[in-house]
């Protein structure tokens, strides 16, 4: 019963609100096991290289569904391989956030992406969403090979906007596709500068799909 659980509280809650609004390089490697390392995050790195995975045995789902269930769901380019267009904007943050964290240690960030769940046509183009991102990553220092403490699994939901919000947000170049790389460099970087790390911010109703 779990499973059709999730699916059909995505459509109430749909429903419900429909009604009441009209240069570091990048390398392929996987991330190791999870395993405890020991030591602390150093307060200063410096992103010298990354290696970005997306695993194939995360499931695609592309059905137009108002909540598609699937690991990847995404919508932003054409149809093709998906995994390959999720690492790619992974990539692009990266990228982006290596030039905002520069700090005297350089290590390698391994990311491992866990679900990339973003809003199918039917949810962009009505009440719009969330995009529902986690990633695991770790650090590595990149002269001694040495991992710099345990991985760390982090959520890093954005708000997605749907019908005119969205449509006008097209129109200023806010692309899903480029929000999203906006939003995982200043993750990325907000991860590896400030004790806390990323704090996802409440987004509303639809969040409580993804926390069921």
């Amino acid at each position: 019963m779990r499973k059709f659980f999730k699916p059909l509280m995505a459509v109430i809650l749909l429903a419900a609100l429909s009604a009441c609004s009209a240069a570091p390089m990048a390398t392929r490697s996987a991330m190791p096991d999870d395993t405890m390392l020991g030591a602390a995050l150093p307060p200063d790195v410096r992103i010298e290289s990354f290696t970005v995975n997306v695993p194939r045995s995360l499931k695609v789902n592309d059905r137009n569904l108002y909540y598609p269930i699937g690991d990847i769901v995404w919508r932003g380019e054409p149809r093709g391989d998906r995994y390959a267009q999720v690492r790619a904007m992974f990539e692009s943050g990266l990228r982006d956030a290596a030039q905002r964290v520069d700090g005297p240690r350089p290590v390698r960030l391994d990311i491992q992406v866990t679900r990339f769940h973003s809003l199918s046509e039917k949810a962009r183009y009505t009440v719009g969403g969330v995009h529902d991102i986690d990633f695991r990553y770790r650090l590595v220092d990149a002269e001694t090979g040495i991992a710099l403490g345990p991985s760390k699994l982090v959520n890093a939901d954005l708000n997605g906007l749907g019908g005119q919000a969205a449509l006008e947000a097209e129109g200023r170049g806010e692309t899903q596709k480029a929000r999203i790389i906006a939003h995982l460099s200043r993750v990325i970087v907000e991860e590896l500068t400030t004790p806390e790390g990323h704090v996802t911010a409440k987004l509303g109703l639809l969040q409580a799909i993804n926390d069921l």
